[in-house]
């Protein structure tokens, strides 16, 4: 298993108030796969690139809108941190924990 690899439990600050969800990380090489499952439904990893501990996606929402999020986060040890562009929303911040 990778250093990124595993199931995380997120918060993600939007516009529309916190957001929680499950973030899966499955990496192969230089690149991963995975679904972000939240209160909206289940959003699949697309583009899924690992540089190190540093991992960038897309992920393709559909309601309440549609969007192309692009994302990126750093994984340290257990955490994960990163950002999520949200269109004309601006970004949006969110942090994990790896579950065990």
């Amino acid at each position: 298993m990778a250093g990124v690899d595993g199931a995380y439990d997120c918060v993600a600050k939007t516009p529309l108030g916190e957001q929680k969800g499950v973030l899966t990380v499955i990496s192969s090489g230089d690149s991963f796969h995975g679904t972000f499952a939240g209160m909206m439904g289940s959003l699949d990893v697309a583009e899924g690139k690992v540089q190190g501990n540093k991992l960038s996606w897309k992920m393709n929402m559909t309601m309440p809108m549609p969007i192309t999020m692009d994302c990126e986060a750093e994984v340290s040890g257990d955490s994960i941190n990163g950002t999520m562009q949200l269109g004309a929303f601006g970004a949006a911040g969110f942090s994990g924990t790896r579950r065990v």
